[in-house]
């Protein structure tokens, strides 16, 4: 029976594989090989030993394994001993040395490597889709808003660039912090590699060689959670881009808006109720999802804090935190994308925005012309302040009651005054700016592999 919602509604299949029981088992042993061929190359164990454990993980079947932890009560000593089973003498030789997160946390860290190299071209895609957007829109010229409230003109190239730029500073992140996150350990029960003797560095880079990953530098029982908590962290980070462009997306599909919608299939249902609906549920769903992505930042710091050299608390929580982080992230990564490729524009409405206050919004231009033509800055800006008043107050389009200022009448000509307030004509560098990032993303792309 089916109850969390990632097991059928949320996820890819590529990234639940990733944190699904099989691979997790698939990680472990590939973890206990790399040991015990270590181990066999510095001389530790028997050269047979090692070839007989790779052969017998080929065999360990995971609900053997959850067989044997019904009865023992311990995940890792389970593991071992489905493993030892398959591998005959060979079987003694299984797990020398190591403690149970020696093998638990490498293997997280091959989880997490594959997690990173998922969401990596994911990244990558949406950034390349933003800049697409970008100069496709860069002279759409739209109402810019602050506090909700209509302001000068911007562009929506402007805002697409200015997403591209944010999602291509996570994509750094995320190849920054990569190599704090993808480390393994060998370094036994309380971080001494006592077990491994005078063998006991040898082992953990032979091992983490094999895996291809490198090793915590220092470490006792657990690799330390600063570096998960990171990844966590960047996890927020990112849900809280996709959620601030799921907001403006929901924002500008309000029906007294209507700039953009959601694309809506012919067969689509918006309400159960209300026929006529067409809601951006894809994008409500991004914003949902982010909020329990930035929920869990606390429970993963907090597992940093263990007693001494370790305790169990962090084993419980990781279990729920690293899947359903990992995953909700991917989702909404691609949720996300999917919505920006098939995004409707309503040019009308975005026009009709444009001129919705009557020339209100286009206050700030006048005020920079008068300042040029000797007024002052803040002469001017007194004038077209009672100019805007008085147009509020009797109805009238911005450039009649500045035409009823005898200053202005004195500075500007009516045709002038005109051009000044199209809207079309105070976009200042938005284009500039589109080009100039596209030109640096577009030149310095990450691959999509």
């Amino acid at each position: 029976m089916a109850i969390h919602p990632i097991e059928f509604r949320y996820g890819s299949f590529e990234m639940k594989r990733v944190w699904g029981e099989e691979y997790r088992l698939e990680k472990m042993l590939m973890v206990e090989v790399a040991l015990a061929r270590a181990e066999s190359e510095l001389g530790m164990i028997p050269d047979y030993a090692a070839d007989r454990i790779e052969q017998g993980a080929r065999g360990v079947r995971l609900n053997r394994v959850k067989e044997i932890e019904d009865e023992i009560h311990h995940d890792m000593m389970a593991v071992v001993t489905a493993l030892s089973e398959e591998c005959g003498e060979a079987g003694k030789w299984v797990h020398f040395g190591a403690t149970s997160n020696d093998i638990l946390d490498t293997a997280t860290a091959l989880q997490f490597k594959e997690t990173i190299s998922i969401l990596t071209p994911q990244l990558q895609k949406l950034q390349n889709l933003l800049v697409k957007r970008a100069l496709e829109h860069k002279a759409t010229v739209c109402a810019g808003r602050t506090h909700g409230q209509i302001g000068v003109p911007t562009t929506y190239g402007l805002r697409f660039a200015i997403w591209a730029s944010e999602i291509e500073r996570h994509a750094k992140r995320l190849e920054e912090l990569t190599p704090r996150i993808t480390v393994g350990k060998m370094s036994g029960a309380v971080g001494t590699q006592a077990a491994f003797g005078k063998n006991g560095i040898e082992v953990e880079e032979l091992t983490m060689k094999h895996l291809e990953i490198k090793p915590a530098e220092v470490s006792n029982q657990v690799i330390q959670r600063d570096r998960h908590s990171e990844f966590i962290f960047w996890t927020a980070n990112l849900a809280t881009t996709l959620d601030k462009i799921g907001i403006e997306i929901r924002t500008l599909q309000r029906s007294e808006i209507g700039e953009v919608e959601e694309n809506f299939t012919k067969k689509q249902v918006g309400s159960s109720t209300m026929p006529h609906k067409r809601n951006p549920i894809k994008s409500e769903q991004i914003c949902g999802l982010a909020r329990i992505i930035r929920g869990m930042i606390e429970p993963e710091l907090l597992n940093n804090t263990l007693w001494d050299e370790r305790d169990l608390t962090n084993s419980s929580s990781e279990r729920i935190i690293f899947p359903e982080t990992c995953i909700l992230t991917d989702h909404i990564l691609r949720t996300a994308t999917r919505v920006l490729e098939n995004l409707k524009f309503h040019h009308e409405k975005i026009e009709q925005n444009l001129e919705l206050l009557r020339g209100l919004n286009m206050g700030e231009a006048v005020m920079i012309e008068l300042a040029k033509k000797g007024v002052g800055r803040q002469k001017a800006h007194e004038i077209v302040r009672d100019s805007a008043n008085i147009a509020r107050e009797k109805n009238l389009h911005i450039r009649e009651a500045l035409l009823k200022n005898p200053t202005i009448q004195k500075h500007l000509t009516k045709e002038e005054i005109k051009q000044i307030t199209n809207p079309h004509n105070y976009i200042g560098t938005a284009i500039q700016k589109v080009e100039k990032l596209a030109e640096k993303l577009q030149n310095h792309p990450k691959p999509i592999s």
